[in-house]
């Protein structure tokens, strides 16, 4: 049985970030029409990506985890071979 494409939403907070001199490309974002919780991530120049294990309520709380992340690890944890689940 397959699961037909659902369409997202995705958050105006999203797009490229950088700082450090490092971009990176932050999608939040979950299936429109819904009141889903927010899925984050992460993607870098190099096309890495991670993404959160946890979900959130809001796209704010989302992008409040991303900003926390490059506060204490730097946003190159975030790429080139970053360990997954943040």
């Amino acid at each position: 049985m397959s699961i037909p494409d659902r369409e997202l939403e995705t958050s105006p907070l999203g797009g490229a970030i950088t700082r450090d001199g490092q971009t990176v490309t932050v999608h939040i974002y979950r299936f429109a029409y819904t009141e889903d919780e927010w899925t984050l991530e992460v993607v870098g120049i190099d096309r890495s990506h991670i993404v959160w294990d946890e979900t959130f309520e809001s796209d704010l709380d989302a992008y409040e985890a991303f900003e926390r992340a490059v506060a204490k690890d730097g946003i190159r944890s975030l790429t080139e071979d970053a360990p997954a689940g943040h």
